[in-house]
């Protein structure tokens, strides 16, 4: 059986990753601290990757083994990169990256946003953008380091939803815990720019699927994608489809675009248009997410409400 080894494994990303990949009929490793139930009938391996010693001892344990494929789910700066190409990447010749369309200059976006000649992001800003430099500098990591042998993908996805992650897109209610309870005690939302900036965002299941579409594809080596889901819409209506599948009202007020801004650099980002085009993925034939908007929210919505109990 042909096995895959996927770092992280019981996360919202990660473990839609793992299931995607039993679905596909690999047999599949997870390397996860052990925190959290693991995803599926899985071979656990637990390690902080944080701990060097811990995680040269993982690889030790499985030196041995041939994998079809290596993903990386929580690679977050060079330093992880880097630890993936001399742990792992002697034990495969495929290997995928789950990166983000932080690492795109948000002001000079383009739309749809394009992978080449784009502008990216130029520094962390003292901290406030370290999400998006962190994958961006891994992403160099890779591309400069990766061995001869090593097949690589890239994946920068937009706004992710599905469980079992927390709900809401855009500031103020990003992954808010607290958002479905807000929505039933008939709460006003607060959206800057009252939610008229325009998002893409993608199913976790799709995503995942699109990932493992790639493993052993010769049309996906070296490339990255833009990934995103099949509807653009505004930031509000994203709000709309979880307020209708609650069967409440929904109640919005406007935040003021510069004020949140200047308070929130962090934020900057996804504080624009987040468009892309899908041809990239029909060209590569790979799998391309299909999830109508409107019914995935929707189903995560009532899934995510049934596990609160509200």
């Amino acid at each position: 059986m042909n096995k895959v080894l996927v770092i992280g494994g019981s996360g919202h990303v990660s473990g839609a990753v793992v299931r995607a990949a039993l679905a596909a009929d690999y047999q599949v490793y997870t390397l996860t601290r052990g925190t959290r139930p693991a995803v599926g009938n899985v071979i656990e391996l637990h390690a902080d990757r944080h701990d060097k010693e811990a995680m040269g001892k993982i690889a030790e344990s499985i030196a041995n083994e041939k994998f079809t494929a290596v993903i990386d789910c929580i690679c977050f700066n060079a330093e992880d990169m880097q630890q993936d190409l001399e742990l792992f990447a002697p034990l495969t010749d495929d290997f995928l990256f789950i990166s983000t369309d932080w690492v795109y200059e948000p002001t000079l976006r383009r739309y749809p946003q394009p992978v080449e000649d784009s502008p990216y992001i130029t520094s962390d800003r003292n901290g406030a953008e370290a999400y998006g430099w962190g994958k961006l500098m891994a992403e160099n990591y890779l591309r400069k380091h990766a061995p001869k042998h090593l097949n690589y993908t890239i994946f920068r996805p937009c706004h992710i939803y599905g469980m079992p992650s927390e709900l809401g897109c855009f500031p103020g209610h990003c992954r808010d815990n607290e958002l479905i309870a807000r929505l039933l005690k008939g709460e006003t939302l607060q959206l800057v720019d009252n939610g008229r900036l325009l998002q893409q965002p993608i199913d976790c299941d799709d995503l995942a699927k699109t990932m493992i579409s790639a493993v052993g594809n010769a049309k996906a080596y070296g490339k990255t994608f833009n990934i995103a889901g099949p509807d653009i819409v505004e930031s509000r209506a994203y709000y709309e489809i979880i307020a209708e599948a609650l069967d409440v009202e929904l109640k919005t007020e406007d935040i003021d675009y510069n004020e949140y801004l200047a308070k929130n650099p962090g934020h900057r980002p996804f504080l624009f248009h987040r468009i892309y085009t899908q041809d990239d993925l029909v060209d590569a034939r790979l799998h391309v997410p299909s999830t109508p908007l409107a019914e995935g929210l929707k189903k995560h919505t009532l899934a995510l409400r049934a596990k609160l109990g509200i």
